[in-house]
């Protein structure tokens, strides 16, 4: 009975620590900037802008910068107009027009989810900030509506790329 209960708690161990494992190995990617803002009662007025604020510090290195939406079944278009405006430390003000696709053509939400589908949208892939300093990105819904419905957050992630992305990015061209 004492070699079983042994064999048992070893296994328990190992178990544990290939967990633990998969976790820290999980949690190596470091971002510069992730923050997500909740859209009062899911209803967005085409009037209400949302900012995000972060530093860059190494211009030298490149980035990937998206927009992460978070959608419910209420939302009832296919895509989603946003407006971009970007505030850079140094230089005039750049403005963007984008369209992100939250459905397919039968109404299959992209996104990830089951009652809240979340959808990544890639503003900048490969990108290198042209100044150090503080950046302001401004976004604002630029759907026909007053107010559209159904949209729950909206965030924008900032992740710099990696030798190994910059490895992959060079291999698929």
């Amino acid at each position: 009975m004492g070699l079983v209960r042994k064999l048992n708690l070893m296994l328990k161990y190992k178990i544990i620590i290939w967990f633990a494992g998969v976790l820290l190995c999980s949690c190596n990617q470091v971002l510069v900037y992730e923050q997500y803002q909740p859209i009062n009662n899911s209803t967005w007025p085409k009037d209400k802008e949302y900012y995000f604020i972060f530093n860059i510090e190494d211009t030298t290195r490149t980035y990937d910068v998206t927009l992460q939406l978070r959608n419910n079944n209420r939302y009832s278009y296919q895509n989603l107009w946003v407006f971009i405006l970007e505030e850079k430390p140094v230089g005039a003000i750049s403005r963007d027009t984008v369209e992100c696709f939250l459905a397919d053509d039968y109404g299959k939400w992209l996104g990830h989810g089951i009652s809240l589908f979340e959808s990544t949208i890639p503003l900048r892939n490969n990108y290198k900030f042209p100044y150090p300093g503080q950046y302001t990105f401004a976004i604002r819904q630029g759907m026909r509506d007053s107010s559209i419905i159904g949209i729950q957050e909206i965030g924008l992630v900032i992740k710099p790329i990696t030798a190994v992305d910059e490895k992959h990015l060079s291999e698929e061209k």
